[in-house]
């Protein structure tokens, strides 16, 4: 099993600071919001897309993917009381010439292999597609739009 660990601390009533490594990141605390740092949920959702591309990259080399770029686009809806995701929905677009067979077993390997979005996926309702970028689109591709929707388990533990 890996172990993580993450520091956070209150640097005043407007933010604070998370550390891991020798990485830092501010952290939007403030009441009122903050436009030059995270909050929480927006935290959570940029913890979404950078597993998508870390599962990206841990595929590249085993599939022997060819990709000039990835851009991963997340949308989460919250609700008030008690507050919670209750959506989470995602768009990958990918910048290849691969075909389309192999850009949705790209995305496979995403949803498949991803400590973050199987954590998502067994909260809340987590659904997305991966697509082809326009750039590629136009040099004679078409578009993947393989949507998915993974769902919690609702079923009793035994």
């Amino acid at each position: 099993m890996l172990e993580y660990n993450v520091t956070a601390k209150r640097l005043d009533s407007h933010g604070g600071i998370a550390k891991c490594k020798d990485a830092e990141i501010a952290l939007d605390t403030d009441v009122n919001g903050r436009h030059d740092a995270f909050n929480p949920a927006e935290l959570f959702l940029a913890a979404l897309a950078a597993c998508m591309i870390k599962g990206i990259e841990r595929a590249i080399p085993m599939l022997q993917f060819a990709l000039r770029g990835v851009e991963v686009k997340v949308h989460g809806v919250r609700q008030d009381s008690p507050p919670k995701m209750v959506a989470v929905d995602y768009e990958i677009v990918v910048d290849t010439d691969e075909s389309n067979r192999r850009l949705e077993l790209l995305h496979t390997n995403v949803r498949k292999f991803g400590t973050i979005s199987n954590t998502v996926a067994a909260a809340t309702s987590l659904g997305g597609r991966i697509i082809r970028a326009a750039a590629s689109a136009s040099r004679g591709q078409q578009s993947v739009t393989d949507a998915i929707s993974q769902k919690p388990d609702t079923t009793p533990a035994s």
